[in-house]
């Protein structure tokens, strides 16, 4: 009978040993984990906020050009520069009318601006005039403009070199 219970409690040692082994390798094994975890940042949602965020300005943003007509503008000395510009009209020395450096007729001016969307009194236009260009021309682009809803029309000019 000793001999029977010393062999149980061998066994039951035995067991215990390999249930404690068991318990230590699985815990260490979790704090092994969790140390490679934490010294480690994530760059994945940086990089796709980054992303994001360079789209979201692409897609925001106006990328409205000066007119490639060669105009001389007149001159004038309280010129100044115009922000947030909607739409380019460009009146050439030969009286011959651009909407965004496409020609067009004067009596096509209005329909083409509503055809294409950019009526509104929330939008802005600046005319690009040559300084040869008749008043009543002007007179008469400036009055489709304001037909075709356009509240807010400027006109271009350059600024005069000081006299020093």
């Amino acid at each position: 009978m000793r001999l029977f219970s010393r062999l149980a409690l061998e066994q039951n040692s035995i067991a215990i040993k390999a249930a404690n082994m068991t318990v230590r390798s699985i815990f260490k094994s979790r704090n092994d984990n969790n140390e490679d975890h934490s010294d480690t940042i994530n760059m994945t949602p940086l990089i796709d906020m980054v992303f994001i965020l360079l789209i979201f300005f692409l897609v925001t943003s106006s990328f409205i050009r000066e007119s490639t007509v060669a105009v001389q503008r007149p001159r004038a000395a309280t010129a100044t520069p115009q922000q947030n510009t909607d739409l380019i009209v460009t009146i050439g020395s030969d009286e011959q009318i651009w909407l965004n450096n496409d020609s067009v007729d004067i009596r096509m001016l209005r329909a083409r601006i509503e055809q294409q969307g950019l009526s509104g009194p929330s939008r802005s236009v600046v005319i690009l005039a040559d300084q040869k260009t008749s008043t009543g021309l002007l007179i008469k682009v400036m009055d489709q403009l304001r037909l075709a809803g356009l509240a807010t029309i400027s006109v271009a000019a350059s600024t005069e070199p000081d006299p020093s």
